[in-house]
């Protein structure tokens, strides 16, 4: 952990641009800050600024262990993760919902997909939710085209984000149910907030002084 630096870890992907955008706002921002950048660490000398870009699933990975002092990802994220980090903020975009899905010609019942396959990029979310429910099931990771798995016989259903519902219709999958909603959140590493209170701090202070305008 770089005590001179705060360090950020931002995600490739739809949340990117969003992040750095705010961040900029407040004057956190660096040349070359993009996500088409060949470059994964972006230092800002004179603001004593660095940012990481990596895969929105490891954000909560470097963050928990201080690679990152600071980070923006989904609260889907951050909870499939399970990760020892603060949550500092709802920073209320990229907004979307996990739901579990089955074909249109299936039962929409939830209780009849007890002991059945499900196919997700979130099974500690899905394993979480379904006992809570009562049910067992066989968890298929999947990490892309979750869509697919109930059209091919992988599975019977499948737990994903949705935020449209186009991708659903598509692929003839109707919503069962809602597990979650999530935003983008930014969170802090535990010691990271401590040692460096006063900019993470002013961070926050900042990003309120904007949602509230």
């Amino acid at each position: 952990m770089d005590r001179n630096f705060l360090t950020v870890a931002l995600p490739k992907g739809k949340l990117f641009g969003l992040s750095a955008d705010l961040l900029g706002s407040v004057g956190f921002s660096a040349d070359g800050l993009s996500e088409k950048s060949r470059k994964l660490i972006i230092t800002n000398d004179e603001a004593r600024l660095k940012f990481i870009i990596t895969k929105t699933a490891d954000v909560p990975t470097y963050v928990e262990y201080g690679a990152a002092d600071i980070g923006i990802i989904g609260k889907d994220v951050i909870d499939e993760a399970g990760k020892d980090v603060y949550e500092l903020f709802d920073l209320g975009f990229g907004a979307c919902r996990l739901m579990m899905a089955v074909p249109a010609d299936k039962s929409s019942r939830l209780e009849d997909y007890d002991n059945t396959r499900v196919a997700t990029k979130f099974p500690h979310i899905a394993e979480k939710f379904f006992a809570a429910h009562g049910m067992q099931m066989e968890y298929i990771k999947l990490n892309g085209s979750i869509e697919l798995a109930p059209g091919v016989g992988l599975s019977e259903s499948i737990v994903d984000i949705v935020e449209t519902g186009t991708s659903l219709r598509q692929n003839n999958l109707v919503e069962v149910v809602t597990i979650m909603h999530a935003t983008a959140r930014l969170i802090a590493n535990r010691v990271s907030y401590k040692l460096k209170f006063d900019r993470i701090n002013g961070l926050v202070t900042a990003l309120e002084k904007i949602y509230r305008s």
